[in-house]
């Protein structure tokens, strides 16, 4: 007869995590759920506020957050996109008390209007050096910023954005073209007529 061996903490899903955590509430549940997922967290504060102090604050809030709506979780989504989610909201409201504007995501800005329904090329951005795209994705409104690092940057589908922030995928597609054009725009106003890369 084989002896049985004990499952190690952090050979357990999320979801089985969260139920024992839930149902004893001993925090070594949690801790691996931490330690998992607190460095993709940090990485996406740092990429959104540019500020170490400010990332690892936010990463701690961000916990605390979770932590506290654990119960809330009914899994229609992945923990890693509910926790992205989280993150991703929390770093929007510190972008906009910092710079106090509004969060411009069905608004069309400038010179987008609602009747330009051209379909720019991803190779608009993947084209672009990386000093001049940083200058670019710096000048967008947070939401066009935020939408397009999670297209670009963090590789999520249309339907992982669309979970995140709450809306359809058309709605998803249609203010990801808005950002590129957005983005288009300021390159020319930044860079003229200068070959994209």
């Amino acid at each position: 007869m084989t002896p049985v061996v004990a499952k190690k903490l952090t050979d357990y899903t999320d979801s089985e995590l969260i139920a024992r955590y839930l149902r004893d509430q001993n925090t070594m549940y949690f801790t691996v759920l931490y330690r998992r997922y607190a460095g993709k967290v940090f990485a996406k504060c740092i990429s959104m506020l540019a500020d170490e102090g400010q990332a690892r604050d936010a990463t701690q809030d961000i916990f605390i957050k979770v932590l506290l709506n654990l119960a809330k979780f009914t899994e229609q989504s992945s923990f890693s996109t509910w926790v992205y989610s989280i993150t991703y909201n929390y770093c929007i409201d510190m972008i906009r008390k910092k710079k106090k504007m509004p969060l411009l995501f069905t608004e069309d800005v400038g010179k987008v209007s609602k009747e330009t329904n051209e379909e720019l090329p991803d190779s608009v951005l993947l084209e672009m050096k990386q000093e001049r795209l940083e200058k670019v994705i710096d000048r967008l409104p947070p939401g066009d910023k935020a939408i397009l690092m999670m297209k670009y940057i963090d590789d999520l589908q249309i339907k992982e954005i669309g979970d995140v922030l709450g809306k359809t995928e058309s709605a998803i597609k249609m203010q990801i073209m808005r950002a590129k054009q957005r983005a288009q725009l300021i390159y020319d106003e930044l860079y003229g007529r200068d070959p994209i890369e």
